[in-house]
């Protein structure tokens, strides 16, 4: 809190005015942001940034070795080898995927990030809402929880 303050001091008074960040290249809210961004949210907005990559590997490298994945309407996936094989199959018929960060909150160890995945899979654009839970350990995502309507993924699919 009292690295926002001086951050803000400073705007304040003149010393670091919001244009002198622009010419830098800088965004002062961005900055802001980043200052009070938590290495578990930033840890969570590259997690959800590296689905784009379509590649289970380095997909699974964000979980911790005993890392659990419980997208709800399945049972809960353990450990590197499960989750690799689960995400994999997950990704099969997918040839794009974009996912949007709408509200990301983090406290501590717990991430909690509503996201719209936007998907290409078997030809068809399909826009999921979702909201993901991440207990974290260590840097590592040790529990992740996604919550969303699969019915809306099938009619998609079936359209």
């Amino acid at each position: 809190m009292q690295r926002r303050q001086i951050l803000l001091g400073a705007g304040a008074l003149g010393i670091i005015g919001p244009a002198a960040c622009q010419t830098a290249g800088h965004d002062p809210q961005t900055d802001r942001e980043q200052a009070d961004m938590s290495d578990n949210e930033k840890t969570i907005r590259e997690f959800i940034a590296a689905w784009s990559g379509l590649d289970a590997d380095v997909i699974v490298s964000y979980f911790a070795e005993d890392g659990v994945y419980h997208n709800m309407p399945a049972q809960p996936v353990k450990g590197h080898a499960a989750l690799r094989q689960f995400i994999s199959s997950f990704l099969k018929p997918w040839t794009k995927t974009e996912w949007d960060i709408l509200t990301i909150v983090s406290r501590g160890d717990i991430v909690i990030a509503e996201r719209l995945d936007r998907t290409v899979a078997m030809g068809k654009n399909i826009d999921l809402p979702c909201c993901g839970v991440f207990e974290m350990r260590d840097g590592k995502i040790s529990v992740w929880r996604d919550y969303f309507d699969m019915a809306t993924y099938t009619r998609a699919l079936q359209s």
